[in-house]
């Protein structure tokens, strides 16, 4: 397990810059949630906008008073809701009115039984899935995430929706304050693909891109938010982030739900901060809490990009503490190199039973190609990453082939058309007659 005392040292230096003047509010309306707990030492605080603990400078997290009872009521409750996050309302940090509130209604996208993937893999028939988050309103799971901190924005009254991108949240946050009348501003690494800034621009907020990578643009945001400039902003994946985090749980829900009640065996789950992996974590062991899905064991499995690999270093080096490393991959959506929620990810690799694995650049161009190939689903290049390391490990025998797998994909390829550009051309170009296509040798 990593120490503590590591992790202390770690974000005592990031809490520092972020200090901001704000009230903390104990009688906020987030439905459930009832505080914010200390990862590391317990205590608890009362619902603000606040990330790290002033005692021991650990992350926080959101607690709550979950609906315990009658699981059938609550299963019968959330069937009948909206076909989006908002059927899990009564589980996550949003008022009860929620859906009633203008915002862009992401989640319960497919779940996809990839049974020409599995053939590929050598996977039994009906046990391997994709869940397919890019159908979300932005085409990326970062919808989901940013619904959450809108919620708490409107709690707070910010007034000014931003955030540190590398691509995918800068897209999902201008299109979410663009529907709330919030204003954004958002950051970013200058060198994204353009496809992605282009995405992020249309909604009109402001772009800004910052020298460096990302990590340097996080640094950033930090300081602004203790600077009289940031006052009144609700940064979603800093100031925010307790509630931010709240919103990878609706894939654990979803998944589970989709797969009729149950947990999945193994998963396999791409690792950016890592905060998404271990909400989705975090979400599986409260449907069992709830009595909603049977207790029994799972394996969770991080992905990474040999490029951007320190979680999965550390993880094969039997390391407690996560190593930066200056990322260098086209798998620019997970290219962070110092990501927040490393050690706990070890943590519940470990716990679990799972691993961490990393693929290639050209590994994952293969598999984003591989899925197109056989399952009709264009992944980016984080997709790519997740059914690069599931098949890696299934050829070493750490997936079992015969158990339930869930594989996620948690943006559109449409994104990152550089990384498959080169490979995916026309086949011929020919003139329009059925002389040339038959010399083309096409005609079979």
């Amino acid at each position: 397990m990593a120490t503590s005392a590591m992790r202390k040292m770690r974000r005592k230096g990031l809490a520092s810059m972020a200090v901001q003047t704000v009230s903390t509010a104990s009688t906020v309306d987030l439905g459930p949630a009832s505080g914010l707990s200390c990862r590391e030492c317990g205590e608890v605080f009362p619902l603000g906008p606040i990330f790290a603990c002033e005692l021991c400078f650990g992350p926080l997290e959101v607690a709550y008073d979950l609906p315990l009872g009658d699981p059938e009521s609550l299963r019968k409750r959330i069937e009948a809701g909206p076909a989006n996050i908002w059927r899990y309302a009564p589980l996550l940090p949003v008022p009860a009115d929620v859906a009633e509130k203008p915002n862009l209604n992401p989640g319960w996208t497919k779940l996809v039984q990839a049974d020409n993937l599995a053939r590929e893999l050598g996977v039994e028939p009906g046990k391997l899935f994709v869940k397919d988050d890019s159908g979300n309103p932005t085409h990326s799971f970062k919808d989901r995430v940013v619904a959450q901190a809108l919620e708490a924005a409107r709690a707070f009254g910010f007034t000014t929706l931003s955030c540190s991108s590398t691509g995918n949240l800068a897209g999902a946050v201008g299109a979410a304050a663009a529907r709330a009348g919030f204003r954004s501003c958002v950051f970013i690494p200058h060198d994204l693909e353009q496809g992605k800034v282009v995405m992020a621009a249309v909604y009109g907020g402001d772009l800004v891109g910052i020298e460096g990578n990302y990590d340097d643009v996080n640094r950033f945001c930090s300081e602004l938010i203790g600077d009289p400039l940031g006052e009144g902003w609700g940064f979603v994946n800093v100031n925010l982030r307790p509630y931010y985090g709240e919103g990878s749980k609706t894939l654990a829900y979803e998944i589970c739900e989709q797969l009729g009640w149950r947990l999945p065996d193994q998963i396999v789950i791409p690792i950016a901060s890592g905060s998404q992996l271990t909400k989705i974590d975090k979400g599986l062991q409260e449907l069992v809490k709830l009595g909603l899905v049977e207790d029994r064991p799972y394996k969770i499995f991080g992905a990474q990009a040999e490029g951007c690999s320190p979680v999965s270093a550390a993880f094969k080096a039997g390391h407690d503490v996560v190593r930066p490393q200056k990322p260098d991959t086209i798998a620019k959506s997970l290219a962070i190199g110092n990501p927040a929620d490393g050690p706990y990810v070890l943590d519940i690799a470990r716990r679990t039973g799972g691993a961490v694995e990393d693929v290639n650049d050209e590994q994952v161009v293969d598999a984003i190609k591989l899925l197109a190939q056989t399952e009709g689903i264009f992944a980016e290049t984080a997709g790519g990453v997740t059914v690069g390391v599931t098949k890696k490990l299934i050829e070493a025998g750490l997936i079992d082939p015969s158990l339930t797998t869930v594989v996620l994909n948690t943006g559109d390829g449409l994104k990152t058309l550089d990384a498959v550009a080169d490979t995916s051309q026309a086949t011929a170009t020919i003139r329009p007659s059925l002389d040339a296509f038959r010399d083309a040798g096409l005609a079979h």
